[in-house]
C-alpha cells in the first residue's frame, strides 16, 4: 500500500481479493465521499457489426434487478440523496457517485446490485436503441459533435476511432440478449477499477467493495493492454450545407506516462490557456477568421493525440487553416517567458479550481490508476509543470514535429489544393 501525506490527505492503493483494484484518497475534513467505477470495457471491446453496444449497456444496466425494478432502483438512490451518473469512453465505461459517508454502503451496494445482477429489460432496452438513434440524426445539427466524430475515427482508426454511440446499421441489429451476452463478456471485477476520496477510513473502503463485489466474474486482469492506433495522415472534406466551415487537425503528442508530458501541457497552455492564448487572440482577436478555436489532447493508454479545432465563414476556411499551421510552427521561434509563465500559472490554478474537491480528487486518482497504475503524489505533478523550461519547449518541439497531419474539413467548401500542399 502506498501513502502520501498532502496537508491532512493520505492516500491507499491496493489489489482487494474480490479482484477490484483499489485506490483512494482519506480526506477527514471532507463532508461527502466521491466513488469512482470504472470498467475497463468501452467501444473498443464491442463486436465490430453491434457497435454501440457499451452505451447501451451503460444505459440499461440500472434499468431493473433481480430484486428491484428500474423505478425501485431509482427511489432507493433517492432515499439516500445520492447524486449519481456515468459515461462510455474508447475503452472504459464510468459509474461515479457522491455521497454522505453514513450512506456510503448502502450507495455502493446498490451500484453492486445494478452492475452484478442487471435483467436488462425488453422495453428498456429497445428504448435505449431507440434513443440512441435519434441521438446518431441529432448529430446532424451539432457541427461540432459531428466534426469530433469525423476527426475520430481518421485520428484513431477503426477501433479506438468508434463513437460511442455506434452507427444505424449496427444498432438496427441489436437486440436485449446481444446487450445481456456484452455484459456477460465484459463486467467483471478483474476489469475494474475503484476510485475513493471522502473521510472513510481505507479500510471500511476496501471492506465494503470486497463485501458487496465478492464473486463477481472473475478476478482475472484484464482490458489493460494498449488498443491499437490507425492513425490517418491526409486531408478529408465532408460537404455540408451550412453558413460555418469546420475544420479539425490531429497529429501525434506523447502519452500522459511520457516524462514530456508536462512539457505539452504547456505548450497547450499557450496555445490555448485562456484569453491571453495565442490562438485565440492571434486567430480571433487579431484576425477574426473565427468564431470558435481551441486546442486540446486526447491520451488513450499509451498513446497521445494533439487536436486543433476552429469554426469560420467558408471563404475563410483556407487563411483559418494556414493560421492553425502557422500558430503551431511560431511556437519553436518566438516563444517568450511571460507565455511560459502565463501557461503554467493558468494550469496551475485550472488544477487547484476544478470543481468540487472531493469529486475531483477522486477523478484525478482513478485517472492515475488506469495511466501509472499508482496514485501520482500531485505535488510532484505540480512540480514538473513548474519544472518547465523554454529548453524543455525547444527540444519537445525538436523531437515531435507535426510531421505527419490529419486534416477534417466540415461545410460548404473544402481546402484548396495550394493549402494542402503548404502543410
Amino acid at each position: 500500500m502506498t501513502q502520501e501525506s498532502q496537508n491532512t490527505e493520505k492516500t491507499y492503493h491496493q489489489s482487494l481479493d474480490c479482484g477490484i483494484e483499489l485506490i483512494g484518497a482519506h480526506l477527514p475534513n471532507r463532508r461527502a465521499v466521491a466513488v469512482g467505477i470504472r470498467v475497463l470495457a468501452g467501444t473498443s471491446d464491442e463486436p465490430a457489426d453491434l457497435l454501440g453496444m457499451a452505451s447501451l449497456i451503460s444505459e440499461t444496466v440500472d434499468k431493473g434487478t433481480e430484486k428491484r425494478s428500474g423505478r425501485e432502483l431509482l427511489d432507493a438512490f433517492d432515499v439516500l440523496g445520492a447524486s449519481r451518473g456515468s459515461w462510455v469512453g474508447r475503452e472504459c465505461s464510468g459509474y461515479h457517485l457522491l455521497c454522505l459517508p453514513e450512506f456510503f454502503e448502502q450507495a455502493v451496494a446498490l451500484h453492486a446490485e445494478f452492475l452484478r445482477t442487471p435483467t436488462f429489460p425488453e422495453e428498456a432496452c429497445e428504448v435505449a436503441v431507440e434513443l440512441a438513434r435519434q441521438e446518431i440524426t441529432a448529430l446532424e445539427d451539432d457541427p461540432h459533435a459531428l466534426l469530433d466524430k469525423l476527426l475520430g475515427v481518421k485520428s484513431y482508426g477503426s477501433l479506438l476511432g468508434r463513437h460511442a454511440l455506434g452507427e444505424r446499421e449496427t444498432l438496427d441489429r441489436i437486440v436485449r440478449e446481444d446487450i445481456r451476452k456484452q455484459w456477460e463478456a465484459t463486467y467483471r471485477t478483474g476489469r475494474m477499477l475503484v476510485s475513493v476520496a471522502g473521510s472513510l477510513e481505507p479500510r471500511v473502503v476496501a471492506q465494503t467493495f470486497e463485501e458487496c463485489f465478492a464473486g463477481f466474474g472473475s478476478c482475472e486482469r484484464g482490458g489493460r493492454q494498449p488498443k491499437p492506433i490507425e492513425f490517418a495522415a491526409g486531408n478529408w472534406h465532408f460537404p455540408k450545407d451550412a453558413e460555418q466551415e469546420h475544420i479539425g487537425l490531429c497529429y501525434a503528442g506523447v502519452p500522459i506516462d511520457h516524462a514530456e508530458y508536462p512539457v505539452e501541457r504547456v505548450i497547450l497552455g499557450v496555445l490555448s490557456g485562456g484569453m491571453s492564448a495565442r490562438l485565440f487572440t492571434e486567430v480571433r482577436e487579431k484576425q477574426g477568421l473565427v468564431y470558435w478555436v481551441s486546442a486540446w489532447h486526447e491520451h488513450p493508454r499509451g498513446a497521445g493525440m494533439i487536436f486543433l479545432g476552429a469554426s469560420t465563414m467558408p471563404e475563410r476556411c483556407d487563411q483559418t487553416h494556414a493560421t492553425l499551421l502557422r500558430e503551431i510552427d511560431r511556437l519553436g521561434e518566438d516563444l517568450t517567458e511571460d507565455e511560459l509563465a502565463r501557461a503554467k500559472a493558468g494550469i496551475l490554478v485550472r488544477s487547484e479550481m476544478a470543481g468540487d474537491v472531493t469529486c475531483s480528487r477522486c477523478s484525478e486518482l482513478i485517472d492515475d490508476l488506469f495511466h501509472f497504475g499508482r496514485p501520482l503524489p500531485r505535488q510532484e505533478k505540480i512540480a514538473r509543470v513548474q519544472a518547465v523550461t523554454m529548453d524543455d519547449v525547444q527540444r519537445y518541439l525538436a523531437g515531435h514535429p507535426r510531421a505527419l497531419l490529419c486534416v477534417v474539413t466540415l461545410g460548404p467548401r473544402e481546402l484548396s489544393a495550394a493549402a494542402t500542399v503548404r502543410q
